[in-house]
């Protein structure tokens, strides 16, 4: 394993023309991020299941890459942007076409993937058996914060590297070291659970001024400067307004988030038993309700309506 620089370092500053990227996954959100990357002067090793998806970065200069491995051979730096824990898992751990089976001694995974906190310690344990790092660095922001480089970035892993990653974060974002492996997805989990509930309370205050013969984008002005205002109103108020329920993150992401809250706890004590997360229950539940109506692919904002739905509008 290559020495820890305490002064950020290691093993050797990053800078375009000197590191190596690799890059898996190219939905909504990692598409975009991506091509941050690349833009900054990066040389970039692109990956993904759908070739198509990764036609506009292959035609700004990125190279396709046939499999995970393939991607991380020959790189200093691999990001994942995939969908499920199942997705990451093999992308990351399948001992012939994952990141693990070609990435060199010294490299380094980082997975922004919505994850499972027991699955990111178990690759950083695999990784450090490899002489490689692993950062889980699940993000928030949506497409918005993805398009304009201000994503919210939850890092677990060892602070040496997160502190090291630096120059790549700050393209992306801004990265907050949360604690040791898995403590970022662990922080996605918790910023989910109030993200869906800042969308509910959204949603059932616009069916509620509607119903009031309240104008909803006066409401909506009105308010956004109290104590009802949020992050989540600016990202997502006018949208829900407008009907635009393109995805920043898909409805049922959402679902799988907030069920590994509910479900599984953060996976930390063998035997320990979730929060009992009953405001997260009922959110889960309306999530759902729409994968059931068939829209599962539709942006979280949408969650309004299932509301409507339920008041015969």
């Amino acid at each position: 394993m290559e020495t820890l620089d305490a002064g950020g370092g290691y093993p050797r500053p990053i800078r375009p023309d000197k590191t190596r990227v690799g890059w898996i996954g190219t939905g909504v959100m990692g598409a975009t991020m991506a091509g941050r990357i690349l833009a900054a002067g990066y040389s970039l090793a692109v990956y993904a299941r759908t070739p198509s998806k990764a036609a506009a970065l292959a035609a700004a200069g990125a190279r396709l890459a046939s499999t995970p491995a393939d991607a991380a051979k020959g790189t200093d730096v691999v990001f994942t942007m995939v969908g499920h824990p199942s997705d990451v898992r093999a992308t990351v751990l399948d001992p012939v076409s994952g990141v693990l089976a070609a990435l060199s001694a010294g490299g380094v995974i980082i997975d922004h993937t919505s994850s499972h906190p027991a699955l990111a310690r178990e690759i950083a344990a695999a990784a450090l058996a490899r002489d490689c790092w692993s950062i889980d660095a699940p993000v928030s922001g949506g497409d918005v914060g993805a398009r304009d480089g201000k994503l919210a970035i939850f890092a677990g892993g060892e602070e040496v590297i997160i502190r090291w990653l630096t120059p790549l974060w700050e393209i992306l974002g801004k990265a907050t070291p949360m604690g040791g492996p898995g403590s970022g997805q662990s922080s996605k989990i918790a910023n989910q659970i109030t993200v869906g509930g800042s969308l509910l309370g959204l949603s059932e205050a616009l069916v509620f001024a509607r119903s009031a013969g309240l104008d909803a984008g006066e409401f909506l002005a009105a308010v956004r400067g109290g104590a009802a205002g949020s992050a989540a109103m600016e990202i997502w108020g006018d949208r829900v307004i407008e009907r635009d329920f393109r995805p920043g993150g898909f409805v049922e992401y959402m679902v799988k988030d907030l069920g590994m809250g509910l479900e599984d706890g953060d996976g930390s004590d063998e035997g320990s038993s979730p929060a009992v997360l009953p405001g997260s229950a009922l959110c889960r539940q309306l999530y759902q309700a729409m994968v059931a109506n068939g829209d599962g692919k539709m942006g979280t904002q949408g969650l309004i309506t299932v509301i409507e739905r339920i008041n015969g509008k």
